[in-house]
């Protein structure tokens, strides 16, 4: 009987005038997949995730509205979601390709996260970089 109360409680808490919106305001984000690798043309595509959302929500929701982008992903035990491939583009080990997850800040300065995309948290105005590289 504790739950269903407590679950009532946290969403009269939602409903309620001055609760701060944070909680369930959307935060935009651009996600741009480009190819290091072979020619094609960068393709940029807008979606968002909520308040202190991870990334791989934001791809989800994405891909559930732009038939234009896809992408798979196997769940690693110990590192969680791995990214394997991007609009039909996998990476590949034979070939020493793969997925790298970079961010661009609203201050245009570029960083690798030490995360994946299961648990970057991205940041308003982000431009989520997926670029399939060699290694």
């Amino acid at each position: 009987m504790k739950i269903p109360i407590l679950l009532s409680a946290a969403l009269l808490l939602l409903l309620l005038p001055g609760v701060p919106a944070a909680f369930s305001s959307q935060t935009p984000i651009q996600i741009l997949v480009t190819n290091s690798v072979t020619p094609s043309p960068d393709r940029t595509y807008s979606t968002y995730v909520v308040y202190r959302g991870i990334l791989i929500g934001g791809m989800r929701r994405l891909q559930d509205s732009n038939t234009y982008f896809k992408f798979t992903y196997t769940e690693d035990q110990n590192y969680g979601p791995f990214l394997q491939s991007v609009n039909g583009l996998a990476g590949c080990p034979e070939r020493r390709t793969y997925w790298q997850l970079l961010v661009q800040s609203s201050n245009d300065t570029t960083i690798r996260p030490n995360v994946g995309i299961g648990c970057y948290i991205p940041n308003a105005n982000d431009t989520i970089i997926l670029k399939y590289s060699t290694y």
